[in-house]
């Protein structure tokens, strides 16, 4: 899996971004926002959508779904079991981009993708492009308003932090921050998940770097910068990692969301150690969000899927890998996150330095990436 073309929405704030509050032991109050809610009619309960998927023969196609990205595996595997669906998981390791354009290859057919988990300016692009269908689930006021489309178009599903993954066999000592991956230990080392023109997480890895080094929130090009220095020293491999290039040892050091660290740790344990660093000198947060194909073939179980991914459950599969749900703060007011969960999420003196963009400067950034990075780096 790898953004708002401007709507004048503006974006989440850090101070509402951080809710700041304690749950339960050392669980820190994390990325949140206050959930003030947006009035509106809710969903069809799960009980009457599964009816009705069952009767239009119980199945879901999904796209852009690793197994291994945010506990989707558990997620569709739960999902499939509780209701009796026969999920088709198509291309499970495409960009965001290559989900819309599935959307608009397949239009009217029965194949065509449900629905689709992509970054907000990709999600806002969709929603321009009119190809998603609104919905507003049971869940719908629970949900914080900067992380829904006010008429449900898409709904913010779960967010991260960009970190520094590391294989200790093959990289002796771990680096820390970004100005770290300049030393020369690092040759040919370095690489991000997959094109930051087409890719969330990459994007937010170049985003972060300029962060790092003397950027902001409304200023990408020192991480372009940084790239292409980095490339210059010989530090950057432009290899889009992956599991594989990860387990073969191409890819040692990886620029990618906190989540994916952590399934890639679990994932590894037994054959080497795989450690997640967030770097000290930019703490960036990013988010993904569900979206329904206007055409979708299959729209009651894909709107019995996004009810299942809101509910106390679904939310709950998504915490476990890391990654901060769309509910988070809610699950806390209610005392539903078990320390044991709340212990793989960065710690609170790191999420107090975090950076959260506007969705207006997410597109900025995204359309200056877009064309730079191709002279500059690739």
């Amino acid at each position: 899996m790898t953004e708002q073309l401007p709507d004048g929405t503006g974006g989440i704030s850090r101070r509402r971004f951080l809710g700041l509050s304690l749950a339960t032991g050392a669980l820190a109050a994390l990325p949140g926002v206050a959930s003030a809610a947006t009035k509106t009619g809710k969903g069809s309960s799960s009980s009457a959508l599964a009816a009705a998927a069952k009767k239009a023969g119980n199945k879901l196609n999904v796209i852009a779904l690793p197994r291994d990205w945010t506990n989707y595996g558990e997620m569709l595997d739960t999902f499939a079991k509780k209701y009796g669906v026969k999920i088709d998981s198509q291309s499970p390791d495409i960009s965001s981009k290559e989900e819309l354009d599935a959307i608009k290859a397949t239009k009217g057919q029965k194949r065509a993708p449900d629905l689709v988990d992509v970054g907000p300016a990709f999600a806002v692009q969709g929603a321009a492009e009119g190809l998603f269908q609104p919905y507003k689930g049971t869940y719908w006021d629970k949900i914080p308003v900067d992380l829904k489309e006010a008429s449900g178009l898409w709904v913010g599903d779960y967010y991260g932090v960009v970190a520094l993954g590391v294989r200790t066999d093959l990289v002796k000592v771990v680096p820390k921050s970004f100005a770290d991956l300049k030393d020369p230990r690092y040759k040919g080392q370095v690489a991000l998940n997959g094109d930051p023109t087409s890719a969330n997480a990459a994007f937010h890895g170049v985003w972060a770097a300029a962060l790092a080094n003397g950027g902001s929130l409304d200023d990408v090009a020192p991480g372009i910068k940084y790239f292409a220095d980095l490339k210059k020293l010989g530090n950057f491999n432009p290899v889009a990692a992956s599991p594989q290039t990860v387990a073969s040892g191409e890819t040692p050091v990886v620029l990618d969301w906190n989540y994916n660290h952590t399934a890639a740790a679990a994932k590894y344990a037994g054959q080497f150690t795989w450690v997640t660093s967030v770097p000290t000198d930019a703490v960036l947060a990013g988010y993904y969000c569900q979206a329904i194909n206007k055409s979708a073939p299959n729209l009651a179980t894909a709107k019995l899927w996004l009810e299942f991914l809101y509910s106390d459950e679904g939310q709950l599969i998504w915490l476990k890998s890391g990654a901060f749900p769309a509910r988070y703060n809610d699950l806390v007011d209610a005392g539903k996150v078990p320390a044991a969960l709340a212990a793989v999420l960065p710690d609170r003196a790191t999420m107090a330095k975090v950076k959260v963009p506007t969705l207006a400067q997410i597109t900025k950034a995204k359309e200056l990436v877009t064309k730079d990075w191709a002279n500059a780096v690739a």
